[in-house]
C-alpha cells in the first residue's frame, strides 16, 4: 500500500478509535463488537422482571384491609425495585457492549469487559494467528445470525474467543483474508 494511503488510514484510524494505542503505519481494518440481540434480551428481560414484579404487588396490594401508611410503603418498595432493575439493566447494556475486537494492519486488539470494573485487553500479532473459526450452536444463534469466533495462535496455544458476533461467516472471511496478506507482507520483507 502506498504510504500516502497508509498515512491517511493511520491517521483516520486514530480518530475513529481514540482508545487504541496504534504504532506509526498501522490502521484498523475491521472492528467487530457484539450483536444487538443481546441488548434487546437485556431489555426484554428488565421489562419482564418489572411486569412481574408489579404483578406481585399489585396482587399483594388489592386488599382492603391494607393502610394508607403500608400502601404508600408498597409504592415506594415498587419504584425503589423498578430502579434497581433499571440500573442493573443499564450496567449489563454498558458491559456487554464493553467488547469488541479490532484488527489493524499488524495485529488483532481485543478488549474484554466482564464487569463495570473489570477491563482487559489482548494484543496479538496477526501473523500469530493460526487458525480461524466460528461456531453457531441453536436455533437463535442459526436464525439471528449470531455466534461465536475463535483465534488459535501458533505456539503457546492460546485461544481467544469473542461472542455473540454477528455473522462470524463474514467475519471469519475477511480476518481470514486479512491474515494471508499479513503472512505474505511478513514474507517478502524477509
Amino acid at each position: 500500500m502506498k504510504k500516502d494511503l497508509v498515512n491517511l488510514h493511520h491517521a483516520r484510524s486514530k480518530q475513529d478509535f481514540p482508545e487504541l494505542k496504534l504504532e506509526d503505519d498501522e490502521f484498523v481494518e475491521l472492528a467487530l463488537r457484539r450483536t444487538r440481540i443481546g441488548v434487546i434480551l437485556i431489555w426484554a428481560g428488565a421489562v419482564i422482571g418489572s411486569l412481574l414484579l408489579m404483578l406481585v404487588l399489585a396482587i399483594f396490594g388489592v386488599s382492603n384491609t391494607m393502610s394508607a401508611d403500608t400502601e404508600r410503603y408498597l409504592e415506594f418498595l415498587l419504584l425503589a425495585l423498578l430502579a434497581v432493575i433499571l440500573v442493573i439493566a443499564m450496567v449489563a447494556v454498558r458491559v456487554y457492549n464493553g467488547n469488541s475486537i479490532y484488527i489493524t494492519n499488524r495485529r488483532v486488539i481485543q478488549i474484554e469487559m466482564t464487569s463495570l470494573f473489570a477491563k482487559s485487553k489482548n494484543v496479538i500479532d496477526l501473523v500469530s494467528i493460526e487458525d480461524v473459526s466460528f461456531k453457531q450452536t441453536g436455533l437463535m444463534q442459526y436464525i439471528f445470525r449470531y455466534g461465536t469466533l475463535r483465534m488459535a495462535t501458533v505456539g503457546d496455544e492460546t485461544t481467544y474467543t469473542f461472542t455473540y458476533l454477528d455473522k462470524p461467516t463474514d467475519e471469519m472471511d475477511v480476518i481470514t483474508h486479512l491474515l494471508h496478506i499479513a503472512k505474505e507482507s511478513k514474507e517478502k520483507k524477509k
